[in-house]
């Protein structure tokens, strides 16, 4: 029948334009992921070398180095997802290109989830402002977890949203799940503050199946977090308190200027002492919260006040325990607001640069570039800055290893004392505690094991070594004492 046919084919040309026009929109944001993946392999060098906190995660799953002391906060999620790359391969820029790669992919899919909600171009300027942030760019590659809490808080946020505009959307339920499962998957405490806000809202609004969705995700995220915690640390409750007993108790503390302390590039403020940081490094910090609240006030003029308040209550929940709770501070805690936080800044800077009288808009065009041009360059110092000193750090730990091969400590071995978890891993030896955070063994234990295989003592300079190696052979190097002993050699027959 022509008739049918033809109507068919104008189906297929509708659905056709559709799929470009949607094609069309994607692209600011694809370019911006492109451009952030790039960025992190060119500003962020593939070969930096494993973090602290990095070889713990990988050493998990990792044929490399025996699996480090795990802590209550910890949670696996980020050992999962690089599993595919540490399950065979020791290869540290490999590493960082598959997590740059697959960070691009993840901030491209957040924002595509808020197509819709915001003009794209709001979401393509709230994608590269958070991807131009030191903190970003310098973790965007590593084996850290807060990335992607904050990439699947974005999501969620998102996804919730449209799950309350159209119950039905099956895309937008699995994609609240799914995003929710991610966050506690990643850090299980930090996924609860993240969603409090769609929590308590679905539940005022009685949203049962928006708030099933939202809790079976944040459950299947937490599952394997909660059965560790009745396997290995002795209850939920126990684990809990283990867990903020190593974050020094949380209870009231405003950290706030110990963050500030921590915007000019120290990955860990522990303890967070000296003095504030010359201005320019910490100004954007305060002008996004007024930047929110001008994106805010522009919604509520608009009509459109629960797409902008949403983010920007779960950013502050998501901040609000690493702002007040604990006392020390690590830039990378508040990833997750700051990707919420982005939107309705994006927006007020797009209102602000497409005013409808021509003298406001150039002046404001003029304003904004210059403020973003400067707020650029000091993120790239301070990353620069950031990139170099870590990457001396790992150099000193990798120089450490091999020092300590050559003095016969090589695997099977075990490493303990300052830095002893991160060089341990660098040396492919095992690492152990007797006291502090991360302590799990006892010196009756390291006594033995020294009878069995080559163990190390690191002390740093001016420290006394402890109780049971203080007649070891010691070595001085890098900062550092080497003390060394091993099973006696067999008797010749």
């Amino acid at each position: 029948m022509p008739g049918s046919a033809t109507a068919h084919a104008d189906v297929r040309r509708a659905q056709a334009g559709r799929g470009a026009r949607r094609a069309r929109a994607d692209l600011p944001l694809a370019a911006v992921a492109l451009l952030f993946t790039i960025a992190q392999l060119v500003l962020v060098p593939p070969a930096m070398g494993l973090g602290w906190d990095e070889t713990v995660y990988v050493s998990q799953i990792s044929s490399h180095a025996p699996a480090a002391f795990f802590s209550a906060p910890r949670a696996r999620g980020i050992t999962l997802l690089v599993a595919p790359v540490t399950a065979w391969s020791s290869s540290t820029p490999l590493l960082r290109i598959y997590l740059a790669v697959l960070s691009g992919l993840a901030l491209f899919l957040a924002l595509r989830a808020w197509r819709g909600l915001f003009p794209v171009r709001v979401l393509a300027v709230a994608g590269a402002l958070f991807a131009s942030l030191w903190i970003t760019l310098f973790y965007g590659p590593q084996v850290m977890p807060n990335y992607w809490v904050a990439v699947g808080a974005l999501t969620a946020v998102a996804c919730f949203l449209r799950v309350r505009a159209g119950p039905r959307d099956r895309t937008a339920l699995w994609g609240l799940a799914g995003s929710a499962a991610l966050m506690a998957w990643m850090r299980p405490t930090d996924a609860v503050w993240a969603t409090l806000p769609l929590l308590a809202l679905a539940l005022f609004r009685r949203h049962w199946r928006t708030l099933g969705v939202l809790v079976a995700g944040l459950v299947a995220g937490a599952l394997e977090w909660v059965v560790e915690a009745y396997v290995g640390y002795g209850g939920l409750a126990r684990r809990l308190s283990d867990g903020s007993e190593i974050q020094g108790g949380l209870g009231w503390n405003v950290a706030v200027a110990d963050q500030l302390r921590g915007l000019e590039g120290r990955t860990l403020c522990r303890p967070c002492t000296g003095s504030l940081p010359d201005p320019l490094v910490y100004a954007w910090w305060f002008a996004v919260p007024m930047l929110a609240v001008a994106g805010l006030m522009i919604a509520l003029r608009a009509r459109r006040a629960a797409v902008t308040l949403l983010p920007l209550a779960c950013g502050l929940t998501a901040a609000f325990p690493y702002l007040l709770l604990i006392g020390y501070a690590a830039p990378r805690f508040l990833l997750p607001a700051y990707a919420l936080l982005a939107l309705p800044v994006a927006d007020a800077l797009v209102h602000l640069v497409t005013a409808p009288s021509r003298a406001w808009r150039f002046a404001a065009v003029t304003l904004v570039a210059l403020g973003l041009a400067g707020h650029l360059a000091v993120q790239l110092a301070v990353l620069d800055r950031t990139v170099d000193r870590t990457t001396a750090s790992h150099r000193g730990w990798s120089r450490t290893a091999a020092e300590l091969h050559r003095l016969g400590v090589r695997p099977p071995c075990l490493l303990t004392g300052h830095n002893a978890i991160p060089i341990a891993f660098y040396a492919g030896c095992a690492s152990a505690a007797t006291s502090g955070n991360n302590a799990n063994t006892t010196r009756a234990e390291i006594e033995r094991t020294a009878r069995l295989i080559p163990v190390a003592a690191l002390v740093a300079h001016g420290a006394r070594p402890p109780a049971y190696a203080r007649d070891w052979p010691s070595t001085p190097f890098g900062g550092l004492r080497l003390y060394h002993a091993g099973p006696a050699p067999a008797a010749a027959p």
